[in-house]
């Protein structure tokens, strides 16, 4: 049976119907029309469903819906808000440092990991605005539930992208908000 949930999608709430069980990256996708989570393996273990629920990331093949709501859900499309509601001194139009970096050193060939990829980066990032190599390693392959996969291997560019997003964080300076936002 549905009921009607109220989720906190990229900084909007929607009403949406649908069983509390119903994986929220269904949701996502078919009600909200966010088409950056993407079907891997339906079971957490490639990171191609990789969402931020207040600030963290989660996979959302396995997340119910149910328990999204009253909680901050980003997803990639939503990256952008994140990153200038934060910061007022960047122009409103800009990309996440992030999705900018990923851009500037080409990182994705098919791209269907890389929404999970920039996600977990994005996480990080919040935490951490200066990480080591091995720590932008560990994040993509030793966080809780697995590691995330990229089919083409584009590993060494995705390292070059976080390091660039890293100098771009640091060198702003943050006036409010959080990653959650």
């Amino acid at each position: 049976m549905a009921d009607q949930l109220i989720l906190n999608v990229n900084g909007q709430d929607h009403k949406i119907l649908a069983a509390p069980e119903t994986p929220l990256l269904y949701v996502l996708r078919n009600e909200l029309h966010c088409t950056g989570p993407r079907y891997g393996c339906g079971v957490a273990q490639c990171g191609a469903c990789a969402i931020l629920v207040d600030g963290a990331e989660v996979r959302s093949c396995i997340t119910p819906a149910s328990s999204a709501t009253g909680k901050k859900i980003i997803t990639i499309e939503g990256l952008p808000v994140l990153w200038t509601s934060n910061h007022a001194e960047v122009d409103s139009n800009a990309l996440h440092p992030v999705q900018q970096a990923w851009i500037d050193e080409q990182v994705p060939q098919c791209g269907y990991c890389q929404s999970g990829m920039m996600i977990t980066a994005v996480e990080l990032l919040a935490n951490n605005p200066a990480p080591s190599l091995a720590q932008i390693k560990d994040a993509y392959t030793n966080k809780p539930p697995s590691p995330h996969l990229c089919r083409c291997g584009t590993y060494a560019a995705i390292i070059r992208a976080v390091q660039l997003a890293s100098k771009t964080i640091s060198a702003i300076p943050r006036t409010g908000g959080s990653t959650s936002s």
